[in-house]
């Protein structure tokens, strides 16, 4: 078997590979507009993990949507490198797309039930005709090898076949096989049992490393977020409230969601106290936000001026940075 082991290449980690900088995505139905994303801006250094966490309907998966261009931004800029995604041509953008790959929520939806899995694996070779017939069937047996699924043995099923957690890996192979530099995960654990979610997160860590892998890892689950992130951006009803570095943001949130998130998560022990910041009520319509903080309706420290002034993201500690007017500890 081939072996796809490959050097690790120096990089240089100060030098963002993603730059995202006043992003917004609306949906217009009728006379209504959604505002999935308002307006943020982060950047992804080479080598990094950037964890994306926030509820249900923040707008997370449509950032990564977006940032791969299976939904165009309304305006802002996207840049990979010194490339502006948002101005390619369909035929450049097509061709930079070997290089920023995306793995989907659903893994099985995500595959093709009619083929093969080693086939699967094997189209974007063929697409791309990298090397001859037998070397990218050769590619995509050492890489389902790689994950964890036996190319000879199991590579002639189809999708129907296989376990959630399986062909999660199966798509990890698929999205890597080009080996891109960029990678967004979005939710790829969320349906998947415990232990098969460890396992997953540990194979990506460990492609990461051998692949010098930059990666936007989009979950609701903190607890996984905080695992696998260098840095984690903490987003609310399409904006974001904070960024700060993973163990930064867990030990000391700024944001009064930040912390009403941490507070919302289960504790494995049934006698740690709840705490009061627990997070209460629904979000807001992205139809229709709140003027101001789009927090300010659920934040126990909203005062006027939060319904005045929009915050702007500010450092307050050396990469920490939060979008609050009174932010905690200030």
């Amino acid at each position: 078997m081939t072996d796809t082991a490959v050097e690790a290449e120096v990089v240089d980690t100060t030098e963002p590979l993603l730059s995202v900088e006043d992003l917004h995505v609306s949906f217009h139905k009728g006379s209504q507009t959604v505002q999935a994303v308002a307006g943020i801006t982060f950047t992804i250094p080479r080598g990094e993990t950037l964890g994306l966490v926030g509820e249900s309907g923040c707008g997370k998966s449509t950032t990564g949507r977006a940032i791969v261009q299976v939904e165009r931004a309304t305006s802002g800029r996207i840049l990979f490198g010194d490339t502006e995604l948002t101005a390619l041509s369909r035929g450049d953008l097509r061709t930079l797309r070997t290089q920023v790959q995306m793995i989907f929520q659903d893994p099985i939806s995500s595959l093709n039930p009619r083929r093969r899995v080693s086939d699967i694996v094997a189209e974007p070779l063929n697409i791309w005709k990298i090397g001859t017939k037998e070397e990218r069937k050769e590619s995509a047996s050492a890489m389902l090898d790689q994950v964890g699924i036996d190319p000879y043995l199991l590579g002639g099923r189809r999708p129907r076949e296989f376990s959630g957690g399986q062909c999660q890996r199966i798509s990890i192979a698929r999205a890597l096989v080009l080996k891109p530099k960029l990678l967004v995960c979005d939710e790829i654990v969320s349906a998947l049992d415990v232990s098969v979610q460890a396992q997953i997160l540990n194979l990506l860590e460990d492609l990461k490393q051998q692949y010098n892998l930059t990666i936007l890892f989009i979950a609701h689950d903190l607890a996984v977020v905080k695992n696998v992130s260098d840095r984690v951006a903490v987003m609310y009803l399409g904006r974001l409230c904070e960024i700060a570095p993973s163990d930064l943001l867990y030990e000391a949130p700024a944001h009064h969601y930040t912390a009403a998130l941490l507070a919302s998560a289960v504790e494995p022990d049934p006698e740690t106290a709840r705490s009061s910041a627990a997070l209460l009520g629904e979000p807001p319509s992205p139809i229709n936000p709140p003027s101001g903080c789009r927090f300010r309706t659920r934040c126990p420290r909203a005062e006027p001026r939060c319904a005045e002034e929009v915050p702007e993201m500010r450092q307050i500690a050396p990469g920490h940075q939060v979008a609050c007017h009174f932010p905690i500890g200030a």
